[in-house]
């Protein structure tokens, strides 16, 4: 037996049974392996390529300077101040109105913050029901809680719309949740307000929880006024646990930070596993915050506008190889997720062969779930330049139609 192999037993039989059989996300399989190639194209991670906007990065800088307690700990919920913000402008956006003591939770992004509640109401087999194609993070979270992730296919003929009449059949005894991206990652659909009404009300005949995942509210291009968010919904307060994200909004993916507005009794359980497993979301991240909510989101305006030229950039671009990709047009966030129309294995085969061969990489559609084989997602956050020097070399290796 080599020593590698000898080594790898070893780890295995140390790690429990949901880590041992657990992988990395694909997302991060393939940024590594791309990182590894000179000079990929890389069309994988959702890491959007502006920079923390100026007045953020100015005002946490005077911060520094001026109070000596941005570099320790705060409150396990996190800054007075801040979850004050995050009342205001969740009452904006929704109209309703939470309390920052009872149901303000800050996170070191949604990440975080989901993995904190899976962890709060997972009992072992225990079952989450997830939308298929949905964020692969999201399966892997769920499966180291113990838990099951139950699909629940969208219909990518109806361009990746809910099947709402089907939710009520795949909602067992078992089921503690129902988790909601939209926009959607990765197939950019927008749900509409009729169809979250409506499983809204499903989850509360049937005492579910939603968990409504905001990354990407503010990239919805002319599609705006399509966006509706179930966390306004008054009547259904006791059943929805809503995160939001500054990684995408504020280009802070790097600072970690989100929220999370949960019913009061929810709260009080998720403090225990997030003082446990992290203190608090760190400090300076938080003052970032303070600073971002304090001054209008100017910036949403310009990033909006330049991911929506990214967005018809890709598209013309996957226009141009329809022997190779056959998509629907995403309709917010910042992806696409073409189904391989090419000659090809699988999903994840088709991703490894085109970053051997061409230097392109993308994230294989399996890793989103049963109905993501055979698709690829591909972030157009990245620069105008690396989408077509990556099309320019997918063009070179399959030739166009």
């Amino acid at each position: 037996m080599s020593k590698s192999s000898q080594e790898n037993i070893s780890s295995r039989q140390w790690a429990s049974r949901q880590v041992a059989d657990a992988e990395i996300s694909a997302i991060k399989q393939m940024a590594i392996l791309s990182a590894r190639i000179e000079g990929a194209a890389s069309l994988t991670w959702g890491v959007p390529s502006f920079a923390t906007p100026k007045v953020i990065r100015t005002g946490v800088h005077e911060k520094l300077e001026q109070d000596g307690s941005v570099g320790k700990y705060t409150l396990p919920d996190g800054l007075p101040e801040l979850r004050a913000l995050v009342v205001e402008k969740h009452f904006q956006e929704t109209g309703v109105r939470v309390d920052a003591n009872e149901n303000v939770l800050i996170s070191a992004g949604n990440m975080q913050g989901l993995s904190t509640l899976f962890r709060v109401i997972i009992n072992p087999g225990d079952e989450i029901i997830l939308t298929d194609p949905g964020f692969a993070s999201h399966f892997q979270q769920i499966a180291l809680c113990g838990g099951h992730s139950v699909g629940w296919p969208l219909d990518e003929k109806k361009a990746w719309q809910l099947d709402v009449d089907r939710l009520p059949e795949l909602i067992t005894e078992k089921t503690k949740a129902i988790v909601i991206v939209s926009p959607s990652n990765p197939t950019g659909k927008i749900f509409s307000e009729e169809q979250l009404i409506r499983v809204g009300e499903i989850a509360r005949e049937k005492n579910c929880l939603i968990l409504l995942d905001d990354p990407y509210s503010n990239f919805t291009y002319e599609n705006h006024n399509r966006y509706f968010n179930l966390a306004s919904v008054k009547s259904l307060q006791d059943n929805i646990a809503y995160f939001f994200s500054f990684s995408k909004s504020y280009a802070m993916s790097g600072w970690r930070l989100g929220y999370m507005i949960l019913p009061a009794e929810l709260k009080k359980q998720a403090l225990k596993v997030h003082d446990a497993n992290l203190i608090c979301a760190p400090h300076i991240s938080q003052t970032a915050g303070i600073v971002a909510l304090s001054h209008p989101p100017e910036h949403i305006v310009e990033f909006q506008k330049i991911l929506g030229l990214r967005r018809k950039l890709i598209c013309e671009r996957l226009d141009r190889l329809p022997h190779v990709f056959e998509y629907v047009k995403p309709e917010g966030a910042y992806y696409t997720f073409p189904r391989i129309v090419a000659d090809h294995a699988n999903s994840w085969d088709f991703a490894t062969d085109l970053l051997d061969n061409a230097r392109v990489a993308v994230t294989p559609g399996s890793a989103f779930g049963k109905q993501g084989e055979n698709h690829v997602r591909m972030a157009y956050c990245v620069s105008g330049d690396t989408i077509n020097l990556a099309f320019d070399r997918m063009e070179e290796y399959f030739g166009l139609a």
